[in-house]
């Protein structure tokens, strides 16, 4: 017999999803490659300060790591980093990143330098790395930085590096390089690039060098009648260039012959690629007969398919959905496939009869599905973009809406759950239906969540990504507001319970929605947000450095429109409660962003926390962090919203200043 329901007031409600449980034995998967049988990936690892450990995987199914704590295959190249590592032939590349220099593991050896100490300190950066064809060497991209510390004198090249140390720069002079990819025979190498102030999804060149030295930009740029951005390119061993492109408002599967025409291979009317935030990314792997496995989006969700010779696309039938780090291993590909009752797994797919394997499980949680909410998509309308002003007429924005869900309580009659509205970072950046603890940890609570793919967030397409050209702080401010509105006015909210947070570009939205829509919301959380828009532009690494040009304006001309953006100048409007969290070795948003939005909040006597987190940089990776994180923002709504704590968790409330 089921046990009756406890009725307990939402917000309140006990949960086995706590912070402690988030952390337990979290880990974090990044990139997968194939070395002969061995499967390798990386994991991010809260409970180990956040390193980044590299775990190879034999044919009997034995997992070690490579290397014990404190070494951290991480990269800073660009900030957010991504291709800190590759293997071949057992032998395995890295980036440390207490010093940024590469290193070099042949098997049982202790790990050797191979990169000179920079004259900076962790001022010579390599990512992006792949091992020659004649497994001599590794081509990267090197990120130089000088002593003046200015993102303008950051210089980004591809290089090669040999196992004796020995470089060479292939590719210098573009503002930004990524994705340096040999053929298989050695001959050729391809690669993109792109200028300031464009960002690699907004227009970036495919470039091909072939054995004569000539140079061929083969898709991608502002040279056609419209911007397009190229991603991914992978050489196939007939010597034929595969990419994805967004020539036809999505990014769709191209094929490349030297000396014709990319040839558009399958366009499956959603995008197949992400934003190239990190490096080493892949959505589609080519198998040896020709065949292509591809992940792609539709209604919130992905799916993962093979095209056929004869050009049919056939669907697996997966409990997934969510792919990335597709990769080829015979007949079969590995990657990385999480869903909503599922965390991320490392996942072999055989491609012939779709069965497939779990290589690298999710922890054990020790809980019952029945805990977990399941997110629906929705789409919703929103306020429509100014068509006449040449920005895209959007009218609709979508999420991923998540019910309040425990199979132990329930909320009393006639009582509507909190709302907790999500902002992804980026802002170009997607929701993911993968099962998040982060996310479980507020609906076991008695919350709805919406996690919002307001205008400019990928999977939809670039004339989706575009509406946010020109119009961050006011389109994205429209949708979360829509968004939280639509979902009280259909009676699935409180609309006198709305709360919004976010981190980094996110925070910014927070900050801002509760500054300039004041009353929507009655709380709100900023991690590591920005609150000056203009500080941002003036101050921040290279990568980023000209981004705001197409969100807002270009920086300093448009000094006006960043004032009159950025919520610390409007503080007057700001009367929300509000909790800030940031970390004390934040590069991309500086803690002084944090701090003086606090200084506002402290002068004019508005409700608020604030928590600041020694040693961390942009995102919390250190466990204890992370839970006073959690803890402490649940503790803010607590005493904000007027709901109990769970006496059990024994968690500290933050202060209320």
């Amino acid at each position: 017999m089921t046990a009756a329901k406890r009725t307990l007031p939402h917000g309140s409600w006990p949960t086995p999803i706590t912070s402690e449980l988030v952390v337990r034995a979290a880990a974090r998967i990044g990139e997968v490659v194939i070395d002969g049988t061995d499967v390798w990936w990386a994991e991010s690892r809260p409970s180990e300060g956040g390193r980044t450990a590299l775990v190879r995987r034999a044919a009997d199914g034995t997992t070690t790591d490579l290397l014990p704590p404190p070494w951290n295959a991480r990269t800073r190249v660009h900030e957010y980093g991504g291709g800190a590592w590759t293997v071949a032939g057992g032998v395995v590349w890295s980036t440390g990143f207490a010093d940024q220099r590469l290193y070099r593991v042949d098997p049982g050896a202790e790990p050797v330098a191979v990169t000179p100490e920079p004259a900076i300190p962790a001022g010579v950066r390599h990512a992006d790395l792949r091992v020659t064809p004649d497994r001599t060497g590794v081509v990267a991209v090197r990120e130089t930085h000088a002593a003046s510390g200015a993102a303008a004198d950051v210089v980004h090249e591809v290089v090669r590096i040999d196992r004796d140390g020995t470089s060479a720069v292939l590719v210098a002079g573009p503002d930004f390089v990524s994705d340096p990819r040999l053929s298989t025979d050695g001959r050729w190498l391809a690669w993109l690039q792109w200028q300031h102030p464009d960002m690699p999804w907004d227009a970036a060149e495919l470039v091909v060098r072939g054995p004569d030295g000539n140079e061929t930009v083969v898709a991608g740029g502002r040279s056609g009648a419209q911007p397009e951005s190229v991603v991914q390119p992978t050489w196939a061993a007939d010597g034929s260039l595969w990419f994805l492109a967004d020539r036809t408002d999505v990014w769709s599967l191209y094929r490349w012959q030297p000396g014709g025409e990319p040839e558009l291979v399958i366009d499956t009317g959603s995008d197949i690629a992400g934003p190239q935030w990190v490096f080493g990314q892949s959505r589609f792997a080519l198998l040896d007969d020709g065949r292509v496995v591809l992940a792609y989006g539709r209604d919130g969700a992905d799916r993962l398919g093979v095209r056929q010779a004869d050009g049919t696309l056939l669907e697996f039938d997966l409990e997934y959905a969510s792919f990335g780090q597709v990769t080829a291993a015979g007949r079969a590909i590995v990657c990385v496939a999480g869903g909503p009752a599922s965390e991320p797994v490392v996942l072999r797919v055989g491609v012939d009869d779709g069965a497939t394997e779990v290589l690298r499980p999710a922890r054990d949680l020790g809980l019952d599905p029945a805990w977990f909410s399941h997110p629906e998509h929705v789409t919703f309308p929103t306020v429509a973009g100014d068509s006449a002003a040449g920005r895209p007429d959007v009218g609709e924005a979508h999420a991923l809406v998540y019910p309040p869900t425990n199979p132990q309580v329930t909320g009393p009659d006639g009582e509507l759950p909190p709302l907790l509205v999500l902002v992804h970072g980026g802002p170009t950046a997607a929701a993911r239906a993968v099962l998040d603890l982060g996310v479980q940890y507020w609906t076991s609570r008695g919350f709805a969540v919406a996690d919002v793919d307001y205008r400019g967030s990928t999977g939809y397409g670039r004339r989706y990504r575009d509406a946010l050209r020109g119009r961050w702080g006011i389109a994205d401010l429209d949708d979360v507001v829509s968004c939280a509105r639509w979902l009280a006015d259909s009676g699935r909210a409180d609309p006198a319970r709305l709360a919004i947070r976010g981190g980094s570009a996110g925070g910014y939205t927070t900050l801002a929605a509760l500054t300039f829509r004041p009353g929507v919301f009655a709380a709100g959380a900023s991690h590591y947000g920005v609150a000056d828009l203009a500080a941002l532009a003036a101050d921040t690494h290279s990568f980023e450095s000209r981004y705001l040009d197409g969100l807002i304006a270009p920086w300093p001309a448009g000094a006006d429109v960043y004032a009159e953006r950025s919520p610390i100048h409007h503080t007057d409007f700001l009367n929300t409660p509000l909790a800030v969290f940031q970390g004390d070795e934040d590069r991309v948003v500086p803690p002084e962003q944090a701090e003086m939005m606090v200084a506002a909040l402290r002068e004019k006597g508005v409700p608020h926390a604030y928590l600041l987190f020694p040693g961390e940089q942009h995102g919390f990776r250190r466990a204890e962090n992370i839970r006073a994180a959690l803890d402490g923002e649940l503790s803010f709504y607590a005493q904000v919203l007027r709901f109990e704590l769970p006496a059990e968790e024994g968690i500290v409330p933050v202060t209320l200043r």
